[in-house]
């Protein structure tokens, strides 16, 4: 794809673009309250509401993030035909996200997350979910919705969070089909599922998932075991270029040639839910323009601290990416490159 020779010119070409995204969605919900005395009955705190939200969360923020970037969000998943349920439709349309991808099933229960929060803490969090995978039936459905939307997708995104929408076999499937389509594909992967995203165009886990995911233990300190995963990863995937995110150490992205670490910004961290689904997002937007590795891994990783700075998930502000972009002058230090 053509764009300017910019910083702008790429965040521009970002409003071109189509992003499919499947995986496992969720809600959000956040309770606000006052907590100044312990309940009677047990010895917990009693939380006075003084307000109540419900956000888009999963696959639905990473959706969210696309289209804070100027870029089309086609979510394909599967919730509950249940209040839930119909909960999370509403608030697409309230975002004005396309309900077209989405399969209701009277099977399945919608996962819903409730947070109580008193002041800036966070009390106690309740889910309401179901962690097996999707019926026959269910799996055609979703199948069926992908086939749609791929056609008009310059990039799938695979956003699983163990909820069960996404299966070794339907994977497959759904890379198969974006490989012969000539879509990449990129990768936010759980424990369940981590080695079936074979021939996959970026490959996105934490230091976590990447320990969980290989079996392997090592400190954080340890490089060499470290890259050494890392190498292990690609050649078990086949993953033409695999980011891990490091959390207060900043990032790490690596393909067959080249290895590079970017350090964290510092910033004044106030939670650091959701900021995987920013990172993904703005990957698979450069994954899809196919600018140079370094320039996506940078982006990503000033995407991925600025939310952080925010209370809860929040999807990403392109406005204030761009400035920071600029500030870092990230597009001057890979231009040579980026086109």
């Amino acid at each position: 794809m053509n764009f300017k020779n910019s910083l702008e010119g790429v965040f521009d070409a970002f409003n071109r673009l189509q992003v499919l995204i499947v995986g496992d969605v969720m809600i959000d919900s956040y309770l606000w309250g006052k907590a100044t005395r312990i309940s009677p009955e047990a010895p917990v705190p009693i939380v006075n509401v003084v307000k109540r939200e419900k956000r888009l969360g999963g696959a639905a923020n990473v959706a969210l993030n696309v289209q804070a970037m100027g870029a089309t969000p086609l979510l394909c998943s599967v919730v509950g035909d249940d209040p839930d349920g119909g909960d999370f439709l509403r608030l697409l349309e309230q975002h004005h996200l396309s309900l077209e991808g989405v399969v209701q099933s009277p099977e399945r229960v919608t996962t819903i997350k409730h947070r109580i929060i008193a002041g800036a803490q966070q009390l106690l969090r309740v889910d309401s979910e179901v962690e097996y995978n999707l019926t026959d039936f269910e799996n055609r459905k979703l199948e069926e919705r992908f086939h749609k939307l791929l056609d008009r997708a310059d990039v799938v995104i695979f956003e699983d969070y163990d909820k069960g929408v996404l299966s070794g076999s339907n994977i497959q499937h759904f890379i198969q089909l974006a490989k012969e389509r000539q879509v990449p594909t990129v990768v936010d992967p759980k424990k369940k599922n981590f080695l079936s995203f074979i021939g996959c165009t970026l490959f996105k886990p934490n230091l976590k998932e990447l320990k969980e995911g290989l079996k392997v233990e090592f400190s954080d300190e340890n490089l060499p075991a470290f890259e050494a995963a890392v190498e292990e990863l690609q050649d078990r995937l086949q993953a033409e270029q695999v980011l891990v995110t490091l959390s207060e150490r900043g990032v790490f992205v690596a393909d067959q040639e080249e290895k590079i670490y970017l350090d964290a910004h510092l910033r004044s961290i106030s939670d650091v839910s959701g900021a995987g689904d920013t990172v993904v997002s703005i990957a698979a937007l450069c994954v899809a323009l196919r600018t140079n590795m370094a320039f996506m891994a940078g982006l990503s990783n000033l995407g991925g601290g600025l939310v952080c700075e925010q209370v809860g998930v929040v999807p990403i502000n392109k406005q204030s990416l761009l400035k920071e972009a600029q500030q870092n002058r990230l597009f001057e230090k890979h231009e040579h490159r980026i086109a």
